[in-house]
């Protein structure tokens, strides 16, 4: 069943031709399957057998073809047909296959299911393989594994988010439960190397074990390699999969460090790393298991690699991935972009700028300096808005130049590659003119001085030869051939022109003709036997046949009133007209293969370039959303201060403004002042380490704590803040436990999941750190509850010395603010107006009088007997006593629901009867008597003797 376009020689394994052979679906076959089956079986079977863990896509003219286990898994995951050709072993063999030029979609949703793709390209043209024989096959092999973490192609890749490969070494030693000891969880070192192969991204650090899964959500892998020994641990496995990463076994020989340093060197092109920072024999290996993969899943082309950022535990705050899932930083609680911190932020134009900022959001900083050298790079453009404007527009312009040079790199390029480098070249420099225009570029804070030494004047023989060679819009693929700028070497023009105007050409052969032989009525002609020939009449034709024409015109062919001549000029011409398109396009491809190799010399200068746009868009863009959302820069250093005045909440703020809802309350808060003082009356909120925030739910306590932890995460990354004032001592550790949720998944309930999460702030924050924490102890009873949120805030005061926001609805916990220094309590504050509640979204100092609960739940549509009932069980918990264990406590006395009113008796709807008839009585006219005889009719009302 060959499909249309197919070659012959693909014709091999029809069902006519099929022998016998092993098993259907056999995904290993034994080599006596193979040396049954038909040739161009057997070639699918060898390919298949080197690569048993992955689809194997057999390129088969137009389309990749997949057979046997491949073709079913495939079939489902894709929704394709699933079809047979020919037998194995008596049995039909399952097959399906999709077309080459859309083989990127299928290919796509592949790798988003979990799959591993082996793709298996024809090597010669199938005429060469003609040659051997009529039973051979054209030569194949596997040319690229595609894996989740080796993508470069544009349409598989998010142009603004990085997709990283990432390789995992747990360190020898260190570990006191033993190298066997489950990693997630313990305080193991471990080495983690990433790398984007399709920007040349490169990032390298160490971790603890208890850290991994913050780490893992920070990266956001695609992939992550890991020794195969390493991966039975099933609760790293887990991680790594809630990560949304793929889990991929390597064998543990490949975290080599002598081999990670040798090949990195060679990729840097440097004798030595000492430039690049001090790495570990672990961060070594890690390197080396990296560079490996990737060299094995692209059959030895080598991916470009920038220098590496090497990211230590001290130099980064550190984010659990609890808490990086409850603050939303780069992803909603449904999964989007939408409704996330990132979100909210991100101004920036380009697609490498998004990843750029993506990435600073993920892991902002502890080193004070490098923070202030970013806000003083987003503060100057702030302050320049014509040259933020001028650069923010020439950057829209700019492609993704890293992504270009990666594909070009991987052979994967095409004409539209090479034109993006020219224009991302161009911006580069129009950039540039920009900032040195700026005082000629006197003045520059140094992070943006920086990035014009990184820009300007970089790559310029290499623009103007790809502006040369160019034509403006080129095509996609370089088979197409079009791309290359007229003028630009003649030996194509020429064959273009053959190509493109034959007929313009033999009329100026023609002409000179006339002219060499004085004979008007010669003519240049064509027909399908003769090809070209030169045609005179009879009477015109014997000086062609006498010296000196002669010598040029051949006899060719008489007529009875004409006769034809050719020459060697035309012989040779014609010849050139028919294989002009050939010619044509070989010629482009010779200078489609000089650009590329012009540019695979400048690749580091490239990665530079593209790293430093990337950097300036992440900069302008910052400086825009402070510009535009009124935030002002924040005041870091090494204090102990946590004061925020004015704070608000960036992604509510803007949700806002969008339903044109209102302002934004802001709220201050006052964790420490670290050292400075303020005027007397000053403001009347506490400084405390610790607030304990009160207040009904809908008030806006969880807003009030996460735009918090937000403003510090935006001010450590190097950006400017929502607030009017922000001082900030730095913080190592960010932890936030804001709402709740189970994982039933691993037998963990909301309350366990709950603990669990406690546990890690309280063993492992320090006094350096920040903890918002939300309800805790609400998921147990109440005394249990109550005693563990009261024991948290006493440890959080004597022991770990931290900056706390903790919310709760225990008002017995007040009482620590009068019992420990650093305990302050703050509440969000209401009003309430005729029973209803007003939520003014403000925090004053002082603690709830209550909860406010009933008043919550009538606002969310509780049915009216339940809110009634639920006020008389409150009332009566208020005045009882509680005495607990007797037998006789206030609930005890307390009718059920079905006996607080009579039986059979609707709910009440609207006013009770006895109001009704006091509705209906005016006093003034009542005499003693009438009254008396009114108030015993009230009585018999209440009683149901009587109506109103």
């Amino acid at each position: 069943m060959a499909r249309p376009g197919r070659h012959r020689d693909e014709e091999a394994a029809r069902p006519e031709a099929a022998k016998a052979a092993p098993s259907a679906g056999a995904t290993q076959p034994s080599p006596l399957a193979v040396g049954e089956a038909t040739p161009s079986m057997a070639q699918f079977l060898e390919i298949k057998t080197a690569n048993p863990d992955s689809i194997l896509w057999y390129r088969m003219g137009d389309f990749y073809e997949l057979f046997f286990d491949d073709a079913v898994v495939a079939s489902q995951a894709l929704g394709i047909v699933l079809t047979k050709r020919g037998k194995h072993q008596g049995q039909d063999i399952p097959m399906c296959g999709v077309p080459v030029h859309r083989a990127d979609e299928y290919l796509q949703r592949l790798i988003r299911q979990g799959y591993r793709v082996a793709v298996c390209e024809q090597l010669e043209d199938p005429a060469e393989a003609r040659k051997r024989g009529a039973k051979a096959v054209v030569r194949r092999d596997v040319v690229r594994l595609v894996t989740p973490g080796t993508l470069t192609e544009e349409t598989l890749l998010d142009a603004r988010t990085r997709n990283y490969l990432t390789a995992l070494f747990r360190a020898p030693g260190g570990a006191p439960s033993g190298p066997d000891a489950p990693l997630v969880g313990s305080d193991a070192t471990v080495a983690l190397a990433s790398l984007d192969i399709s920007t040349g991204e490169c990032e390298v650090g160490e971790a603890l074990g208890r850290d991994l899964p913050g780490e893992f959500v920070r990266l956001g892998a695609s992939e992550v390699i890991v020794a195969d020994a390493l991966l039975a641990d099933g609760e790293l496995k887990a991680w790594i999969g809630r990560a949304g990463a793929a889990a991929t076994p390597v064998p543990a020989a490949s975290f080599d460090s002598l081999a990670g340093e040798r090949e990195l060197k060679a990729r840097l092109g440097v004798a030595d790393l000492g430039a690049f920072g001090a790495f570990s024999r672990a961060e070594l290996a890690a390197i080396g298991a990296l560079l490996r993969y990737v060299d094995l899943t692209q059959i030895g082309k080598k991916p470009v690699v920038r220098a590496p950022r090497r990211l230590g535990r001290e130099e980064t705050l550190v984010i659990d991935a609890a808490s990086r899932a409850s603050l939303e930083l780069v992803r909603a609680t449904s999964g989007e972009k939408s409704g996330s911190l990132l979100d909210a932020i991100d101004r920036t134009v380009t697609g490498a700028g998004a990843r750029e900022l993506a990435a600073r959001l993920a892991t902002p900083l502890t080193d004070v300096r490098a923070i202030e050298g970013r806000l003083d790079a987003v503060a100057f453009l702030v302050g320049e808005a014509p040259l933020r404007d001028a650069i923010r527009e020439t950057l829209k312009g700019a492609p993704d130049l890293a992504r270009a040079v990666s594909r070009l790199a991987f052979g994967r390029g095409g004409p539209r590659d090479l034109q993006s480098i020219a224009l991302g070249l161009a911006a580069a420099g129009e950039a540039a003119r920009h900032l040195r225009g700026r005082q000629g570029g006197i003045g520059l804070p140094d992070e943006i001085a920086r990035l014009l030494a990184r820009i300007e004047g970089q790559g310029a023989e290499l623009l103007r030869m790809l502006t040369a060679a160019l034509v403006d819009d080129p095509p996609h693929l370089k088979r197409d051939g079009g791309f290359v700028r007229k003028d630009y070497r003649a030996a194509l023009d020429e064959a273009v022109a053959l190509r493109d105007d034959s007929r313009r050409v033999m009329a100026e052969l023609e002409g000179r003709y006339v002219e060499l032989t004085g004979i008007r009525t010669l003519k240049v002609r064509h027909n399908n036997i003769l090809g070209y020939f030169i045609e005179v009449t009879q009477t015109n034709a014997r000086p062609l046949t006498e010296p000196p024409l002669a010598e040029t015109f051949r006899h060719r062919q008489s007529m009875a009133n004409a006769m034809r001549f050719t020459t060697a000029e035309l012989a040779e011409i014609e010849g050139r007209i028919a294989s002009a398109a050939d010619r044509a396009l070989a010629i482009e491809q010779e200078i489609f293969a000089e650009l590329a190799a012009a540019v695979a010399g400048e690749e580091r200068t490239l990665s530079d370039v593209a790293a430093a746009l990337a950097e300036l868009d992440h900069t302008a863009a910052l400086a825009d959303l402070a510009h535009h959302e009124r935030y002002v820069r924040p005041v870091i250093d090494a204090s102990d201060a946590f004061e925020i005045r004015g704070g608000r909440h960036p992604v509510v703020e803007q949700a806002l403004q969008r339903a044109r809802a209102g302002p934004f309350v802001a709220n201050d808060c006052v964790l420490g002042r670290g050292g400075v003082e303020r005027p007397p009356g000053f403001d009347e909120m506490p400084d405390a380490r610790i607030w304990l925030v009160t207040g009904p739910n809908m008030a806006g306590k969880s807003t009030f704590l996460r735009q918090n932890a937000l403003i510090a995460i935006l001010a450590q990354m190097g950006s400017f803040v929502p607030a009017a004032e922000a001082r900030i001592g730095v913080v190592d550790r960010l932890f936030s436990r804001v709402g709740a949720a189970d994982d039933l998944a691993r037998g963990r309930s909301t309350f366990m999941v709950e603990m669990v999460e406690t546990a890690a702030i309280l063993n492992q924050a320090t006094a350096r750190s920040l903890v918002i924490l939300d309800e805790i102890g609400r998921g147990t009873a109440t005394f249990d509850g109550l005693s563990i949120a009261w024991a948290a805030v006493e440890y959080l005061h004597e022991e770990s010395k931290v900056r706390v926001l903790f919310a709760t609805h225990y008002h017995e916990l007040t009482a620590l603010a009068g019992r420990l220094a650093s305990v302050a309590s703050v509440t969000m504050d209401v009003k309430e107006w005729h029973d209803e509640i007003v939520f003014l979204h403000r925090v004053k100092a002082g603690a709830a009088d209550r909860s406010y609960g009933i008043q919550v739940a009538k606002l969310a549509g509780l049915p009216e007997p339940v809110i009634a009932r639920a006020r008389e069980v409150l009332t009566l918990l208020e005045k009882a006593d509680r005495r607990r264990g007797q037998g006789n406590g206030p609930l005890e006395e307390l009718p059920l629901f079905a006996a607080a009113r009579p039986a059979g008796s609707p709910a009440p709807r609207g006013p009770a009867p006895v109001e009704t008839a006091l509705d209906a009585i005016n006093p003034d006219e009542l005499s003693p008597k009438a009254a008396l005889e009114t108030l015993y009719r009230l009585k018999r009302i209440r009683a149901g003797e009587d109506g109103p």
